[in-house]
Order: structure tokens, then sequence, then C-alpha cells
């Protein structure tokens, strides 16, 4: 047999800056080292875990000096989770990182003429500031190293908590997250405590059996709480006991106005195709903005910080200058929020989603909010959003469009250049697939404002919305 490589040790390595994907990176011989876990100005013992010709990966193994950057993470369990690898770095701190993180890619990737970047918006909140938690079950827990090398047998090995990045089918077991306020660890620990007491059988990924398989918390502004529970029901008696699962929580916790549950049988845990029982209350909560009122339903995407997302939306409004007299086309619309948010300033809002329950909502919303000059259709945003479409309903003089991460098709690219919009606000969770889409729109538009919004802190990502007018000498 090949002996394994021992792979090095160095020591007292200073961590020089923040990098990608939430981690650091320090320098060894002119070769980069990125470290998770760890800040700049910390100066650690690293071993390697992987040795690549151009870079190395590392966990620091001790720390002899303290980065005056550090600050304390609140998480029992951080620097295992992996959720929140930034809460050892202080916030100011991780808003400058993030600042940089859009400068790098829009210089970078975008290679176009940028204004100056405005400073980042950060959260008031930076804790408890989601209102959507998603859990899992699983029978085999995930140990940490000190439960390794104390080499004992565990009896129980079921958890619900959070998958661990790099094993599909091992889930860390969550006592206390801070992300969310403390109902959701209420819930989550009194599940978890009736399923071991009643001999609740949690799931196994790789068979794909298992009564118990995820959970999902939603709370909103208006103070109502939804909680789905997920099950793989198989006969009588898992139904049953589903059902007393169900009764049990509908007990102790009145606070719950949207009580659901699914019977999923396939190999995943997404849901978006599977029928949502009402067990009690509500198949939805309401968030609150502006005097507008949105309805969530499990299956509705909302952005996870509500409070930011206001702030978000202020600014896409803000950067489309409406006057009352503009088409605006609302690109991956979601249910809506966006759309309804601006109609009050605009003739006419068109949204389109790939997602027919979400659209059912943006309908909804409109509904209720008294809105009547919005428009919105369901299907794959490159097969509806063409000439055809633009033709039948007018050419938008301003389109605001937030892409999912992976950014817009390139048909979608090249249907807006058609449209010609006079202005495009492009919301973005993902900078560097937005800076590929500038540079293609920057045949015909320049970027006139960037504005950075942070709506997750404590991780590494960050959502910019940038305005682009038309140059107009390229009109025909």
């Amino acid at each position: 047999m090949r002996k394994k490589k021992q792979l090095p040790v160095f020591e007292n390595v200073t961590i020089q800056a923040v990098a990608a994907e939430g981690k650091a990176i320090a320098r060894i011989d002119d070769r980069v080292v990125f470290v998770p876990f760890v800040v700049p100005g910390d100066v650690c013992d690293l071993k390697v875990t992987k040795k690549k010709h151009s870079f190395m990966e590392a966990v620091a193994t001790n720390i002899h000096v303290l980065s005056p950057l550090r600050q304390e993470p609140v998480c029992p369990h951080f620097g295992v989770c992996g959720g929140c690898k930034w809460q050892c770095l202080k916030y100011e701190e991780q808003l400058k990182a993030k600042q940089q993180q859009v400068f790098d890619n829009l210089t970078r990737i975008g290679k176009i003429q940028l204004p100056e970047i405005s400073p980042i918006i950060g959260s008031e909140k930076i804790y408890e500031y989601r209102n959507k938690l998603e859990f899992g079950f699983s029978n085999k827990r995930w140990l940490t190293e000190e439960e390794v090398r104390q080499d004992v047998t565990y009896d129980n090995m079921n958890a619900l908590g959070f998958h661990i990045t790099g094993a599909f089918d091992k889930i860390l077991d969550i006592q206390k997250c801070s992300l969310m306020d403390d109902v959701n660890n209420q819930i989550r620990n009194e599940i978890r405590k009736y399923a071991l007491e009643n001999g609740l059988v949690f799931y196994d990924l790789r068979l794909n059996q298992g009564l118990l398989r995820s959970i999902m918390i939603r709370n909103s502004n208006s103070g109502e709480l939804m909680l789905l529970v997920q099950f793989r029901i198989e006969n009588d008696d898992e139904h049953r006991q589903a059902m007393a699962l169900m009764e049990h929580l509908k007990q102790n916790f009145p606070q719950i106005t949207s009580l659901l549950y699914v019977d999923n049988h396939k190999c995943n845990d997404t849901f978006a195709d599977q029928e949502i029982h009402v067990y009690k209350g509500n198949d939805h909560i309401f968030e609150l903005m502006e005097g507008l009122k949105f309805k969530v339903g499990p299956k509705s995407f909302y952005q996870t910080n509500t409070d930011q997302a206001y702030n978000l939306y202020k600014v896409a409004r803000e950067f489309a200058a409406l006057t009352g007299d503009e088409l605006v086309y609302d690109l991956y619309t979601g249910t809506g929020t966006i759309a309804n948010f601006v109609a009050g300033k605009a003739r006419q809002v068109i949204g389109i989603e790939y997602v027919e329950d979400a659209i059912e909502d943006a309908k909804v919303n409109s509904q209720i909010n008294n809105i009547d000059n919005t428009l919105f259709y369901a299907g794959d945003m490159k097969d509806i959003l063409n000439q055809q479409f633009i033709e039948q309903h007018g050419r938008p003089d301003v389109i605001i469009t937030d892409p999912p991460r992976a950014g817009m098709h390139k048909d979608v690219v090249d249907t807006i250049l058609f449209a010609e919009p006079e202005r495009i606000v492009y919301v973005s969770c993902n900078p560097a697939t937005q800076a590929r889409d500038l540079q293609l729109l920057d045949v015909k538009y320049k970027v006139d404002k960037i504005q950075p919004v942070d709506m997750f802190p404590h991780t590494q990502h960050v959502e910019n919305v940038v305005l682009l007018t038309r140059r107009n000498e390229n009109i025909v």
C-alpha cells in the first residue's frame, strides 16, 4: 500500500486578509493558504489539509496572538456548524470585506467603467435577523473532533440541526441558533425531545427512510409564526405518530399561526412539488412593509432579513426614479414584493417569475393591497421574456431584475438589450455573476450607481444594487 503523504505544519503564521467563501488567507513561500475561522492579524500554527500547486488549505491548530479585529463568537457551535464563518470578525470589518468583495468582482470580472461605489448599508440587527430557518433530521449525527478523540460509542446518533458541508448525510445537532428569534430554539429542541422520548425514527438520507425529515420555521414582523414539518409516512402507525407530534406542537406552541406538514417520499427535502397539509391555522403568514401586506406561504420566496429587505427595496425604488408614467418590468419577481412596492409610483408593473405558486401569491399581494396596475406571468424567464412579449405588452421604460445567484441567462440579457429600457436596476445576491452580466449590458448601458447592502451578517454573502442608464448614442 502507498504510504499516505504527511502534510506539513507551519508555526507562527500571520493571517493577512479576508478571502472568498468566508475564509481568510495567509502566505507561505509565495503560496496562498486558505484558513477558516481566523481573522486578519491572528498569528497561528497552521496544519495543512490540502496542498495544490498554486495554493494550500489549512486549519489553525493554535492561535498565539489574537487580532484586534477579532470578537468572541456568541454561537456554541461556531467553528463546526460553518454557517456564520465571520462571527469571530468584528462587524465593521465584515462590512469592509463585503465592500471590497463588490469592488473586486465588478472591476476584475466586469472590466467596465464604474462610478465610485457607495458605502455599504449595514444591518441594524446582526443577530436574530432571519425570518426563516430550516433544520434537518438525521440518524447519523456529526461528531465533533473532541467527540471523535474520546472514542466513545454512542447509543443515540439522532440529530436535528444543520447539514455539515461536505457530508451530505450528516447533521450537526443544534442546541442554540442566534440567527432567528429564540422561538426557533424552543420549537426545535422540543421537537427533538418529543421525538426521542416517543421513539420516532429520524431520517436516513442514504436509504431514504425514516419518519422525521425536516422542519422549516418562519416568523414575520406582523407577529405571525409558521412551522412546517416534513415527514416520510409509510403506514398507519407512522401516520398516527406524525399526527401526535403535530397535536403536541399545537398544544405547546399556541403562538404558531400556521402549522403545516408535508408527506415527502422523494430522495430530497425540496417540497415545491409536494402537497401542503394545514394542521392548524392558515396556510400563510403576512409580512408588512411601508403600509403594504405581503402574503408569504411555505413555498414563497421572501428576503430572509425583513428589515434589510426594506432598505434594499428602497434603494431599488430610488434608482428606478419613477414619476408615475413608466412601464416597469420586474424580472424574477418572486411573490411580487418589489413589483407591488414600486407600483404606486409607476403606470404599470409587469412581473415575471418561474414558480407558479409565487406568481399566485404576487397576484394576491396586489389584491389585498388594492393595487390594480400590476400584471404577473409564470414561466421560465428566457422563454417568456422575448421580442413577442415586448411587442405585446410594450417596451419598458424601466427594468428591475433580481435574479438568483447564477445571474441572468444570456437570452434574457439579449432581450433586455432589444427592449432598450431607459434604466435598468439590477439587484444581485452574487456580485460575481452580476459583474458578468454588466459586461454584457455594457454595449448599450453604463453603470451610474452602485449600492451594496448587507443582508447576512457573519457570512460572506452581500447584496448589491446597480443602476444602469442607456447610452443614447447607441439608439437608432
